[in-house]
């Protein structure tokens, strides 16, 4: 019997030891064993959308959901050492003949480098093989911290640069009118490829370190989702309405752009249709699209098709990423911006960006502009609280 409790406990051991190596170590989309971090990820994100559900204020939810990441990490520790401490007792009770005294020498040899030999000299090499591999795991995990807040901040450095050029938070078609009321159209080819190179790093950091997922932008308003999709829409927009017009980059930003949400996507076990079909349906209603193209016509964009004429082209562009970008945008509680689909955890609609009033030496000045927010219940034009939360 004490021979098959000490197997148990070596496979418990070597299956732990496999599970921090994948983790810290090997650069790779998780599989088998090394789910184990996405399940204790995800835990800790449904114990603090508990804590921040009564709350109604989106400021408030975000500075709630802060702390989940750290507290990931602590807790994917805690479960590591639990298991460490539960596989070498197993391989200890041969020695102590009890299993409380097999726990308490387990752990008291994991957090003591080995220092406690109470079954004696034929338990020593597990004394310090247990406090070896504790200080190894301490080590890892404080050279996989540099990894993550370095993958962090290369995510938020375009994110907080699009506040400017997509609004707070951002829209897609924001993008485009913004560029254009601003008379810098000709930069678009430079912004779509910057945030082609964005997106590959994103589908490489998020896919190997899955807890960045967990980690919130240091301002409420940004999101790394919501910026994406804006971006995405923008480009797609750009392609539909001026086909001959836009740039080639817009074409490759959305299509790393889908790619990397759909490898998150996978990450996260969800089910993905690598080719869907162009002419599927979205959620985004054609009336949504037309009133963002009537926008952009009053200020100016250049554009060579109708609404109608480039409806069926955004849509086959849009069916690539809008499930997958609804749904991390839900998981992760981004910011309700328009086109970001809905929010389970969140009791107001969308909140549309407000536009700066553009002023110019000896010109007019054009007044500010912001669409109303509408409920998440019904789309009625019916103002709601958080219109006012984004300032």
């Amino acid at each position: 019997m004490s021979g098959l409790v000490f197997a148990l406990g070596a496979v418990i051991v070597v299956i732990t030891a496999a599970n921090v190596v994948f983790t810290l170590v090997l650069p790779r989309r998780p599989a088998g064993i090394e789910r184990l971090s996405l399940v204790v990820n995800r835990l800790v994100r449904i114990a603090f959308l508990a804590v921040s559900r009564s709350v109604k204020r989106y400021e408030i939810k975000d500075a709630l959901m802060a702390p989940a990441a750290p507290v990931a990490l602590l807790a994917q520790l805690v479960v590591w050492l639990g298991f460490f401490v539960i596989g070498y007792a197993c391989m200890l009770e041969r020695t102590t003949h009890t299993f409380s005294g097999a726990f308490t020498q387990a752990a008291v040899a994991l957090f003591s480098v080995g220092t406690s030999h109470g079954g004696g000299p034929s338990s020593r090499w597990l004394d310090i093989a247990a406090g070896a591999t504790w200080a190894i795991v301490v080590t890892l995990q404080i050279a996989y911290l540099p990894s993550l807040y370095d993958a962090f901040n290369r995510r938020e450095t375009l994110v907080a640069m699009l506040e400017s050029r997509a609004g707070l938070p951002a829209w897609g078609p924001e993008v485009l009118a913004r560029h254009q009321l601003v008379g810098i159209v000709d930069a678009l080819p430079d912004f779509y490829s910057d945030w082609e190179q964005w997106a590959a790093d994103l589908a490489e950091s998020h896919t190997t370190y899955p807890v960045l997922l967990l980690f919130r932008s240091p301002e409420p308003w940004y999101s790394w989702v919501v910026g994406l999709l804006a971006v995405l829409d923008g480009a797609a927009m750009h392609l539909a309405l001026s086909p001959d017009g836009a740039s080639s980059q817009a074409r490759l930003c959305l299509r790393m752009g889908f790619t990397a949400l759909n490898r998150i996507a996978k990450t996260l076990g969800w089910p993905v249709d690598p080719d869907p079909n162009p002419e599927g349906p979205i959620s985004l209603t054609f009336e949504e699209f037309e009133e963002a193209v009537k926008m952009l016509d009053e200020i100016g964009f250049p554009m060579e098709l109708s609404a109608e004429e480039a409806w069926p082209n955004f849509r086959g562009w849009r069916v690539n990423y809008e499930s997958n970008a609804y749904r991390l945008a839900d998981r992760v509680l981004a910011p309700p911006a328009p086109w970001s689909g809905p929010r389970r955890h969140l009791r107001s609609g969308p909140v549309a960006p407000r536009r700066p009033p553009q002023r110019s030496p000896g010109a007019k000045t054009v007044a500010a502009h912001r669409p109303e927010a509408v409920t998440a219940r019904a789309r009625k034009g019916r103002r709601t609280a958080g219109a006012d939360e984004a300032g």
